[in-house]
């Protein structure tokens, strides 16, 4: 399927839905690239730098396509650096704050394991530019699920303050969890057209990885009944990603229209 194939409630949705696929990737990438030159050694400052690399990678094929989507001339620049944060659909997970070395690597394992799941259906859509991307990304993912999950091990099985350290960070993120697999009205018109798909059974192949992970690294799988509703899709967020942007929006605002 192309895009003159769609109508113009299923490119409505998609805009929406790339928006969200690239407005997390974008937060997330700027909270790992905030490690750049403070990682605890060399080898893990240059990974995190990589890391952060493959997300505003991912993010720009996102927002581009979305750009191209919507149809107003704007591309992946003016997505993510002239949109207030109102406009931004990112999980709300991913604009939290850095917080210390074992509250990014969770994060990461977290994040990095639902997206793994999403590329691997969206390996399958119907739309054949979705299709690309997601084939593209799975490999970087790959990737991080490994890298993050080898930390989570180390510090989960390491000392006592480790183990009581990536606890905590575990316990603090996962209320922000269930909010990656809401369904937006919207999504019905893209999973009849086969262009995405239904979210009811990823959660269970998403809690069956991490909770492998969490066993192995001895730490325990917070309740349930602790998630906290948020939907960034609905351009509701914190009050951290307004800073976020401030910052990382400052150059192209200061010199609209400036190019390298």
């Amino acid at each position: 399927m192309k895009l003159e194939d769609l109508d113009i409630s299923a490119k409505e949705a998609l805009f929406e839905y790339l928006l969200f696929l690239g407005d997390s990737n974008l937060v997330l990438g700027h909270r790992l690239s905030e490690w750049c030159g403070h990682g605890p050694m060399l080898e893990e400052d240059i990974a995190l730098a990589n890391l952060a690399l493959d997300c505003v990678g991912q993010s720009a094929n996102f927002l581009k396509l979305a750009g191209e989507i919507e149809g107003k001339d704007r591309n992946e620049d003016h997505l993510a650096y002239l949109r207030d944060a109102i406009d931004f659909r990112n999980a709300t997970i991913t604009e939290l704050p850095r917080g210390d070395f074992g509250f990014t690597i969770m994060r990461q394992f977290l994040v990095a394991t639902y997206l793994y799941i999403i590329f691997k259906e969206l390996r399958n859509s119907s739309f054949d530019d979705l299709k690309s991307i997601a084939q593209k990304s799975i490999k970087e993912v790959k990737y991080h699920i490994r890298h993050s999950s080898e930390w989570v091990l180390r510090l989960g099985d390491g000392t006592e303050e480790s183990h009581k350290r990536i606890q905590k960070s575990l316990n603090e993120l996962w209320r922000y969890t269930n909010e990656l697999f809401v369904q937006m009205p919207q999504d019905q018109v893209l999973i009849e057209k086969n262009i995405i798909f239904d979210m009811d059974s990823s959660k269970k192949q998403w809690l069956e990885i991490i909770e492998q992970v969490l066993k192995e690294a001895t730490l325990i799988t917070p309740e349930s009944n602790e998630y906290l509703y948020h939907n960034g899709r609905e351009g509701k967020h914190t009050e951290y990603l307004g800073h976020m942007l401030a910052e990382m929006q400052t150059l192209p605002r200061s010199h609209p229209g400036a190019v390298w």
